[in-house]
């Protein structure tokens, strides 16, 4: 009786055994398929990546810095020229204004 028991307990070992191997293939084909399923999802959705984020956040950063550089820029030297075209009284810097004849070309 003791060989015809540990036949049955090997033999239940085996089948156990067998039984957890088909068990990992299984949970490996559902979360293949999950991922692959995930990952179709994802692409239909048409989001960035991280990676791509960061980089066109970085590109928009140093855009605006540019920008508004330029535009301080710009807003000196529209003051040189008020400055340069329209004198202070006290000072006559710059060169005078034209009669207002010469300025429409028209004489009065």
């Amino acid at each position: 009786m003791t060989q015809t028991t540990g036949r049955i307990f090997d033999e239940m070992a085996r089948l156990v055994n067998d039984a957890a191997g088909v068990a990992q293939g299984v949970r490996r084909e559902a979360e293949t398929a999950m991922k692959a399923q995930m990952e179709r999802f994802l692409r239909d959705m048409d989001l960035v990546k991280r990676e791509e984020f960061d980089a066109v956040k970085d590109l928009a950063a140093a855009a605006r810095a540019e920008s508004e550089a330029l535009a301080a820029r710009v807003l000196r030297l529209e003051a040189a020229l008020l400055a340069h075209t329209h004198p202070t009284p006290a000072g006559h810097s710059g060169p005078a204004a034209p009669p207002d004849s010469t300025v429409s070309g028209n004489p009065a």
